[in-house]
């Protein structure tokens, strides 16, 4: 969700968002996105798929990594409005 607690009602939106605070959760690691291994997600809809893989391979692009990754179709999660969640393991070198 963003700052002021509203959730995008799109999944691009709430794609985004996640992985900008997976960046920031990175950097205060001292990691960067290429230290990610893999990328696990889940979402509540099949047609939401592309959005969320163009906001996906958008945060790896020039990264010179391609984590492994899981995608999974679930029926909902704790508050309606979240329409996928993301996991991402990362490693420092």
């Amino acid at each position: 969700m963003l700052p002021d607690g509203t959730i995008p009602a799109s999944v691009s939106e709430q794609a985004m968002i996640c992985f900008a605070n997976i960046g920031a959760i990175l950097q205060e690691g001292r990691m960067g996105v290429a230290d990610i291994c893999h990328i696990s997600a889940w979402l509540t809809d099949r047609a939401d798929l592309s959005a969320y893989m163009a906001e996906r391979d958008r945060f790896l692009s020039g990264s010179g990594v391609v984590p492994a990754s899981t995608l999974l179709l679930v029926a909902g999660f704790s508050r309606p409005e979240f329409k996928l969640e993301i996991e991402v393991l990362a490693a420092a070198a």
